[in-house]
């Protein structure tokens, strides 16, 4: 069967082109192009998941966000020519399980839907001869109910920050390098997703140390990346983590724009 996608975006040109690319590619899709469609559609759609556009007529599209995953369990990305870094970090708070500004490439928009989807089916995923529970000091993780206790107290995380927080937690007191997060987490492990790792280690670590003083500490391994100890007397959990490493620079051939599609001689890749 057909993996089913909601296409949320209220740019005729932009919607047709996206459509037509993805049902190319083997996907189903749907499309409406207000927010309160989206929502009336969405239980009975029972999408796979969301493709998510900012800036809708009818709503914000970050209020969307946190209204769908009310709704539905599906994975959401955004798709948005708003590229502030503070709808980049919302997008992530509020539930989104990826961002990916216009203009972008379809090949590109393509491979993160995949790895999207990879994890939602990894997340969905119980394998008999691996522990469901993980401790970490005080805090108890869940491997297949997505969730986690501090001192007996629930936490409540988004499913990104359960993937991350769990992905640490099988390799305590080790270093875990970016690289290896991305595979795991988000499903690929580009050069320019260690700010999107960052991101969601900060909200990681005040989530943890709001819910208690006793709470695992994630510190950063600066040029390697990170480790989560029971030790709760470091002082290292404030710390942001910096890449150091250059920014890629892919040669995109087809590239969605705020409204539309713009075709470019096709490149050799790097």
């Amino acid at each position: 069967m057909a993996t089913n996608i909601l296409l949320v975006e209220d740019d005729a040109d932009t919607a047709r082109t996206l459509s037509r690319s993805l049902e190319d590619s083997g996907y189903r899709t749907t499309t409406v192009d207000t927010g309160g469609e989206a929502t009336a559609l969405v239980e009975d759609l029972r999408p796979d998941l969301i493709l998510l556009d900012l800036m809708l007529p009818d709503t914000d599209g970050l209020v969307l966000t946190t209204a769908l995953k009310g709704l539905t369990s599906a994975p959401i990305i955004i798709c948005s020519a708003r590229t502030d870094q503070v709808d980049r970090v919302l997008s992530l708070k509020l539930g989104a399980d990826d961002f990916i500004a216009k203009p972008f490439d379809l090949d590109e928009l393509e491979a993160r839907i995949e790895a999207v989807l990879r994890r939602a089916a990894r997340g969905r995923e119980a394998p008999a001869a691996v522990a469901d529970r993980i401790r970490v000091g005080e805090m108890l993780i869940s491997r297949t109910r997505g969730t986690v206790t501090l001192s007996g107290q629930p936490v409540h995380l988004t499913p990104t920050e359960h993937r991350l927080l769990l992905a640490l937690s099988t390799h305590i007191d080790e270093v875990v390098s970016r690289e290896t997060l991305g595979q795991i987490v988000w499903g690929y492990d580009e050069l320019d997703i260690s700010h999107l790792i960052d991101v969601h280690i900060g909200r990681l670590r005040h989530k943890l140390r709001r819910a208690s003083r006793t709470a695992p500490v994630i510190s950063t391994v600066r040029g390697r990346g990170y480790t989560i100890s029971a030790d709760t007397s470091e002082t290292s959990d404030g710390r942001e983590a910096r890449s150091t490493l250059p920014a890629s620079s892919p040669r995109p051939r087809n590239r969605v724009q705020g409204s539309g599609v713009r075709s470019q001689g096709s490149g050799a890749k790097e």
